[in-house]
């Protein structure tokens, strides 16, 4: 079992109406994609991490049901379905990769949701939407690709939750005060990196993982 930290805690906001352990179960059912790319950096996020994200943003901060929620780089929408079955009032997933988002459609139709699908590159959006929940490039590949995903996000979106390297904690922290943006560090994490890439040596790794969530300024 993954180590997990909650750096803080808030009282729920709303009924639970699905637990956090149904989510993760209904999320893990999802296709993942079946030739991900190393240039996009396209790691799955994994249900559980998914799943403790989405929960404590619908039920500690009011930030998913009756919302508008937008998922940057959604792959195959896992991020964006566990928004719809927390009772999102609208989802969409973006993402350029055309074979990623079959996967997302067919996972939607499976899973009975509601959602939008959006082939476009992010710096196209215009928004507006209540909620961004995304899984964006750490940038290890493409660099700043971390940072060009916030700026997106920020545009489009009045709150934004996203995953990001915990070594980039300290630069992060800094960048959303530069942007006038009200930051938290909300959980921090161990997130698993299957072996899905010919320079991965182990069958799977783990990388530390900071969970953000901010309030455009």
């Amino acid at each position: 079992m993954m180590d997990c930290c909650f750096l803080k805690t808030h009282k729920p906001t709303r009924t639970i109406t699905i637990r956090m352990r149904e989510l993760e179960i209904k999320l893990q059912t999802l296709d993942t994609h079946p030739r991900p790319k190393v240039a996009l950096e396209q790691y799955t996020v994994p249900a559980n991490l998914a799943a403790r994200i989405l929960f404590r943003a619908c039920y500690e901060f009011g930030d998913i049901e009756h919302k508008s929620v937008a998922d940057l780089g959604t792959g195959t929408g896992r991020l964006a379905l566990g928004a719809a079955m927390l009772g999102a009032e609208y989802v969409v997933g973006v993402d350029l990769d055309p074979l990623a988002l079959k996967v997302a459609v067919k996972n939607c139709a499976r899973m009975g949701s509601k959602a939008d699908w959006v082939l476009t590159d992010i710096d196209t959006l215009r928004g507006p939407v209540e909620t961004v929940v995304m899984n964006p490039p750490f940038g290890t590949k493409r660099p700043h690709a971390d940072i060009r995903f916030l700026q997106a996000a920020l545009k489009i979106g009045k709150v934004v939750y996203s995953i990001h390297k915990a070594a980039t904690r300290e630069h992060l922290e800094r960048w959303f005060r530069e942007q006038g943006s009200e930051s938290e560090l909300i959980m921090t994490d161990k997130m698993e990196i299957p072996h899905q890439f010919s320079f991965h040596k182990k069958s799977k790794g783990f990388v530390e993982i900071d969970v953000f969530r901010a309030v455009k300024g």
